[in-house]
């Protein structure tokens, strides 16, 4: 069968010429797997399913974990895989991808896949940040990718603010609305998007995120004081009304906090470093990602349902489901890389996401 490649007799010269070519392949690799597998037409239940299951393996694990039946690590790497699959579902229904005709359903969705994951912002804000993201992502005002260090130089402060999305929030908070203000004054931004962007800033973490952070800080200075006490020999006690909040914060923090941190490490490592940032030409689909899919970078995608290998294809098609995209992507990555999308470009770690093989680079 003739391909789109196939058909042009001259290489491509222009990155919006080769972009065209990657979606025409991919939106042809979609419908040949739907042709292939009817069952994928009901895209409303396989969703509703994915959901049903991943909540239930939660709990399930939960429920073991506090009947002793399994261990912290079980617990932990079990909850951590499969609110993975929670945040594909939540990226997809942020598309609409689900129950488009029932708003009732598709937003229980979206507050269920928030519970679940609930250190991450308000999804119904995120729809804002993310479908901006499309539009201008690499840039500036690309909030939802600068709210996880893409285009910071790697070092220890990017290192410990990479899953903190309070603290690091709080580190870069001047330099975003720096940013926000100037694109506002350029044009580049509308006074109501700037507006938004404070809304989401101001209410996007209440009530789960901020409550589950300040949990973590509370649970890390207690046993950090103790290690301290006990290596000092101080002979120092926690008040007993300290010691007895412990009975509900260590379960929670097994069960629930410390497995959404590890999701979130590995999840915010791949996408900050897959998305290139600050160089590139605006709306060229081209350099706003490339392809993380060596094996070393398994242990990430365990935890981030293969990101990293998958995610650039929805930069060229985004109305396919994160699912159909595990079945396409050899294909797509067969024409992504034949016209000129980066693959492992692991240099790019050391310019801080840079496209170019920048020579001076400033913090984002």
């Amino acid at each position: 069968m003739e391909t789109a490649v196939d058909s042009i007799n001259a290489q491509p010269v222009t990155d919006e010429q080769r972009t065209k070519i990657i979606r025409k392949e991919i939106q042809m690799a979609y419908k040949e797997i739907r042709a292939k597998y009817p069952i994928l037409q009901h895209q409303n239940l396989i969703g509703f399913s994915i959901f049903l299951v991943s909540i239930s393996m939660i709990i399930l694990s939960a429920v073991l974990y506090l009947q002793g039946k399994i261990s912290a690590v079980v617990v932990i790497v079990s909850v951590a895989f499969w609110t993975s699959f929670l945040h594909e579902l939540e990226h997809d229904l942020i598309h609409f991808m689900y129950f488009k005709k029932n708003k009732f359903i598709q937003n229980l969705m979206l507050l269920g896949v928030w519970v679940f994951r609930p250190m991450t912002i308000n999804p119904w804000f995120r729809r804002d940040l993310h479908f901006h993201h499309h539009r201008v992502s690499g840039t500036k005002t690309d909030l939802e990718e600068r709210g996880l260090t893409n285009g910071e130089k790697w070092g220890f402060r990017r290192l410990m603010t990479i899953t903190d999305l309070f603290f690091g929030g709080v580190l870069r908070g001047k330099i975003i609305r720096r940013d926000v203000i100037d694109a506002v004054k350029r044009g580049e931004l509308s006074k109501e998007q700037a507006l938004n962007f404070k809304k989401i800033k101001m209410y996007g973490m209440l009530p789960f995120t901020l409550f589950l952070y300040f949990v973590w800080y509370f649970f890390l200075l207690h046993y950090a004081i103790q290690f301290v006490v006990h290596f000092l020999h101080l002979g120092y006690e926690s008040p007993a009304f300290i010691q007895a909040q412990f009975k509900w914060i260590n379960p929670l923090v097994v069960i629930l906090i410390f497995p959404n941190l590890l999701r979130m490490f590995c999840l915010h490592f791949i996408t900050s470093n897959m998305h290139y940032y600050g160089d590139v030409e605006s709306g060229n689909v081209m350099q706003q990602t490339q392809v993380l899919d060596k094996w070393y970078f398994i242990p990430f995608q365990f935890f981030c349902f293969n990101f990293g290998s998958t995610h650039a294809i929805h930069h060229f098609v985004v109305n396919e489901t994160f699912y159909i995209r595990q079945f396409t992507a050899a294909k797509a990555h067969r024409v992504m890389r034949a016209q000129g999308v980066r693959f492992n470009d692991l240099e790019s770690f050391k310019r801080a996401n840079r496209y170019y093989n920048a020579t001076m680079i400033k913090l984002a």
